[in-house]
């Protein structure tokens, strides 16, 4: 019959999100969806309307024997570029490995930035602990879409430039993120784009445009993280820090010795099944 036909078994998924910045998290260790085709299951399964809708996809795999990983993890944004890192991403997946019984509360996630430490805390908030900042450039003078600013840089896992305004609140962060993401002076791959304001030593406002997404996004864990670091290089916080990000919703960066940590809530918001076929998807393969 036709209406018994097209009802494909599905795949189980579920949606989280970590401060408003949200992802599409399947376990993939029974699945084994192969990596050449990732790309696309994120650019059609985070498409709004024609999917679910998400920042991101991240597929969870089991870690190989010996390598001092609990779990792997897949990850890719929107437009379906792979991404080496994000914050909200790897606390969303170290809370769901917790959860699915992959990994213990304190883990290792293996990222194609590196290992990255995570901490399900007891008040189901998590903690994980970045790969230390790198390429770390202050006080780059550039022309921006017709402005002239002074942007700072630091690669947190993933690209970051930062630019500090008296109140973010009134900045055009489509049009100006854009410009900076796709800048000469981050050839060829681009970076993320912040904008922050410092409201005093232990609290920033932030807004990002998220490379991959192509967009303003609620929040950004590595951007708060880059947004801390470079605040603190230039004298104006300390090393503990609240970032209050676009959806209102705070994130907690501390710098110690040149390890970075973030901290925020990370929630199952639904969980369901995926029809394949429905969104193009040709599976199983």
């Amino acid at each position: 019959m036709v209406c018994e036909s097209r009802l494909d078994k599905g795949v189980a998924f579920h949606k989280m999100q970590g401060c408003g910045n949200d992802f599409v998290v399947i376990d993939n260790r029974a699945l084994n969806v192969p990596r050449e085709a990732m790309a696309e299951w994120a650019r059609k399964v985070c498409r709004k309307c024609f999917g679910v809708g998400a920042d991101g996809l991240i597929f969870l795999n089991a870690a190989p024997a010996g390598s001092g990983l609990d779990v792997v993890w897949d990850f890719y944004n929107a437009d379906g570029s792979r991404a080496e890192m994000c914050g909200n991403g790897a606390r969303c997946a170290a809370k769901l490995a917790c959860l699915l019984g992959m990994a213990p509360e304190r883990m290792t996630l293996g990222t194609d930035a590196g290992p990255v430490e995570a901490h399900v805390l007891d008040d189901g908030q998590v903690r994980v602990r970045l790969t230390e900042p790198k390429d770390l450039r202050t006080g780059l003078p550039l022309d921006v879409d017709g402005e002239r600013l002074e942007v700072h840089f630091v690669n947190t896992g993933v690209p970051h430039a930062v630019v500090f305004s008296a109140d973010v609140s009134l900045l055009d962060v489509k049009r100006l993120g854009r410009a900076i993401r796709t800048h000469e002076a981050f050839a060829p791959k681009g970076t993320n784009a912040n904008f922050v304001t410092v409201k005093d030593q232990g609290r920033l406002m932030l807004r990002t445009y998220e490379r991959g997404v192509e967009d303003e996004t609620y929040a950004c864990g590595t951007g708060a993280c880059a947004s801390a670091a470079i605040a603190n290089a230039l004298g104006l916080s300390g090393t503990d820090v609240d970032v209050t990000t676009t959806g209102g919703e705070v994130l907690g960066v501390s710098l110690e010795g040149g390890r970075i940590f973030l901290r925020g809530a990370a929630e199952v918001s639904f969980s369901g099944v995926l029809h394949t076929a429905a969104m193009g998807l040709d599976w199983p393969a």
